[in-house]
């Protein structure tokens, strides 16, 4: 293009200030996401907290994880120190440069007004030329090369007139663009170190990089699990359909994880030849004598040793065996998830009749359990009473007597204070604390389910092939609301009472009404939602005779189900006022107006509400799919497990399953943030045979021994209609389109028969 000039930066100005406002992108952002910060620790946080020797040991042992932390921080504050230094350097480097190369001014360099005549200018000239010039002492060669063009363009006419009128000596300049970047880069004699440094970052270095990455992820699934290792896991699973829970364990320590070809992280010890034999000798029923591979590999002996240890909760040494337990014990619950979907993917192929044999129920529900033993370090045999800190197998004995059997948490959760104390009288305060707070944090779910037919006219109607849809609701509470004494919710409500007689007393049954407000609004989802379906029941006016429309209609819906109270409640009988023939007219006038307004409001009700109901089925499918697109979160509650070595989030399983055949209907839903509410919705076929069945809802924890929850729905399925093959009226609409296509659009209904023979011809 004419006029346009492209040129590199000859005196390195532009290249500072790119310099300048990339360092800033950069350090803006990084120094305050990424300045280190010490945790501030809270002392209500540090008393809620467990206080055992377990959670102390677990505390220096998640410190210890992080031996360079340290290291770290103070790297990462060198580097935004020193950031920030050159920053400062580059700002001052700019100002000076701005200062030197300042818009350039001849009358301001000649030390002459505006307007002044050539005499004077020649003279300022001579005089400052006497002062700047290079071989005088005095000199600047910047300053004289200034003061010559300024007296060049005040002396030349043509000159002085374009520097008035466009601000330059040489007249309106061409419209150039700068490249930031500094003219040394395109000069013949750097050229080879320019060429090298490119091939060396984009020939080598990024090959290199996004080699070594995608190698790496081949070699991995989406849940960072070896593939290898699902293969190994499919084998096995399909090769043993009934597997018991020792040998899953047995599968899982020949994970590929635990061998040092496979993962790098894993430290082979001398030490180990002398101390696993030992550990071996412990453990009875370790199976070590298996000839299988890889389950026969030393890797793979060890870690199921280290399993074992770990769940009979025998001490090991702290810088070798436990240092290992810590290893494999972590990557567990991974691997037990990945098992989960192998078994799952299995048995969906089974049904599908692309393997023969279809892997049993107690395979996938062994694995399950498998989770929450890891985490918490006991067997499956052993008391769920055992979670709780301080207490042990001695302690379990004034659980069980003749007046209780305390077997659960929540059996122990539902006593009082004094019993519990009771029970746990050879703890100390300070221990029953750290008891209380650990029961108190634990989770309580409320289990509901509801199935039903979508997009169907009948939806509570199950016909042979149906697809069903059941619709889990999860509802996540602490432990603590089941406490027999000053529960949480009694606090709340005690102290929603006691505001509203101080506000409301005297204002005449106002403060009662604030209380229930209060109440209601204070109370769980779960208990708002029952009494919105109570108070459903009760809609409608109370003395309409009903219509023969609005009865057809009532008949097909479900009626709520309603409290004793409310249908033992008296109904008001309506008042005798004698025949209707001692009516007047104008009252049976006004009775008929009375009932036509109200079939119609009847039908505007009914009419307003079917809209609502629509509505809500069309906007839940486009709330699911924005919270799938958001993505699935990893965060929900922390578990209380001393034994595990990192920080375990409560994470949940949800499933249906056909108890009497031992199948499984739906793939386990993983359920990863279950914070306060969730709702899940699991599909299944219905049966092919008319029957009634019953399936099983099954809710499964990864992080807690007896916490697990079954619900049983009743399925009457009937025999599906048969769908029609020919219908008379699609066979009449096709009588008559070839009837109008065969005597075509011309003919009128008044033409012959020879006329219409004529016009064939």
């Amino acid at each position: 293009m004419g006029g346009q000039k492209f040129q590199y930066d000859e005196s390195g100005g532009t290249f500072f200030y790119f310099l300048l406002s990339f360092l800033a992108l950069l350090l803006i952002p990084s120094t305050y996401y990424w300045w280190p910060r010490k945790p501030k620790q809270d002392p209500e946080k540090l008393e809620k907290e467990c206080q055992c020797d377990n959670c102390k040991k677990k505390k220096i042992i998640l410190r210890s994880n992080e031996p360079w932390k340290g290291t770290k921080q103070l790297a990462v504050k060198l580097m935004i120190i020193s950031g920030w230094a050159i920053l400062a350097l580059l700002a001052y480097k700019v100002s000076q440069f701005d200062y030197e190369y300042a818009n350039f001014d001849p009358y301001e360099i000649l030390h002459v007004p505006m307007g002044a005549s050539q005499a004077d200018i020649r003279k300022s000239y001579r005089k400052l030329s006497l002062i700047l010039h290079p071989d005088k002492e005095t000199g600047d060669e910047k300053a004289f090369m200034k003061l010559t063009k300024a007296y060049q363009a005040l002396t030349d006419d043509e000159a002085r007139r374009n520097w008035e009128k466009y601000g330059n000596p040489d007249g309106p300049g061409a419209m150039s663009f700068g490249i930031a970047l500094p003219s040394w880069i395109i000069e013949k004699e750097n050229s080879v170190w320019v060429l090298g440094l490119y091939a060396l970052v984009f020939m080598v270095a990024l090959p290199t990089i996004v080699g070594m990455w995608w190698y790496k992820s081949i070699r991995y699934s989406g849940d960072q699990v070896l593939l290898d290792t699902t293969q190994m896991y499919y084998y096995f699973f399909h090769k043993t359909p009934s597997m018991a829970l020792k040998r899953v364990i047995m599968i899982l320590g020949a994970s590929l994880e635990f061998e040092k070809k496979h993962n790098g992280e894993i430290v082979e010890r001398p030490s180990d030849n002398e101390e696993v034999p030992q550990l071996i000798k412990q453990i009875p029923n370790l199976s070590e004598k298996n000839r299988e591979r890889p389950l026969c590999a030393l890797y793979s002996i060890k870690a199921r040793a280290l399993l074992h240890a770990h769940l009979h909760r025998i001490a090991l040494k702290p810088d070798t065996l436990d240092k290992d337990r810590q290893y494999v014990v972590k990557k567990c619950p991974y691997l037990i998830q990945e098992m989960v979907n192998c078994v799952s993917q299995l048995i969906l192929l089974a049904y599908a009749r692309r393997i023969p044999r279809l892997p049993n129920i107690e395979t996938i529900e062994n694995c399950m359990k498998l989770c929450p033993m890891i985490v918490q370090g006991l067997w499956e045999y052993k008391s769920p009473l055992l979670q709780l800190p301080h207490v042990s197998d001695d302690h379990l004995k004034y659980f069980i007597t003749k007046k209780r059997q305390i077997k659960s948490i929540q059996q122990f959760a539902q006593l009082k204070n004094e019993e519990r104390r009771s029970i746990l009288r050879h703890l100390s305060d300070e221990q029953y604390k750290d008891v209380m707070k650990v029961m108190g944090k634990m989770p309580y779910i409320d289990f509901q389910v509801r199935s039903e037919v979508i997009d169907d006219e009948n939806p509570t109607v199950y016909t042979a092939g149906a697809i069903v849809t059941v619709t889990v609701t999860l509802y996540r509470r602490d432990m603590s609301v089941l406490f027999g004494d000053e529960t949480v919710a009694d606090k709340h409500v005690d102290e929603s009472h006691a505001e509203a007689d101080q506000e409301g007393g005297g204002v005449g049954g106002g403060g009662e009404e604030e209380v229930k407000k209060e109440e209601q609004a204070k109370k769980p989802v779960w208990q708002r939602q029952q009494k919105k379906g109570k108070k459903a029941g009760k809609k409608g006016p109370k003395h309409q005779k009903p219509n023969s429309k609005n009865t057809s209609v009532k008949k097909t819906e479900e009626k709520p189900v309603t409290s004793p109270v409310e249908s033992e409640a008296p109904k008001k009988a309506p008042v005798d006022t004698g025949d209707e023939s001692e009516l007047s007219d104008d009252e049976a006038e006004h009775t008929d107006d009375d009932e036509s307004q109200n079939s119609q409001r009847d039908k505007k009700g009914s009419a307003v509400e079917d809209d609502d109901t629509e509505w809500e089925k069309f906007q839940s499918p486009l709330s699911k799919r924005e919270k799938v697109l958001e993505g699935r979160s990893k965060m929900s509650h922390s578990v209380h497990c001393p034994l595990f070595p990192e920080d375990k989030q409560e994470y949940w399983w949800v499933y249906i399953s056909d108890r009497k055949s031992h199948t499984l209907l739906t793939p386990p839903y993983h359920v990863t943030a279950l914070v306060e509410e969730e709702e899940i919705q699991l599909k299944f076929t219905a049966p092919r045979w008319p029957n009634v069945y019953t399936f099983t809802v099954c809710l499964r924890s990864d992080s807690y021994l007896g916490f697990d929850q079954m619900h049983d729905i009743k399925l009457d399925v009937k025999e599906a209609p048969e769908v029609p093959t020919e219908h008379p009226q699609w066979e009449m609409l096709d009588d008559e389109e070839e009837e109008q296509e065969g005597q075509g659009s011309d003919i009128s209904e008044f033409t012959t028969d020879e006329d219409v023979e004529d016009d064939r011809d």
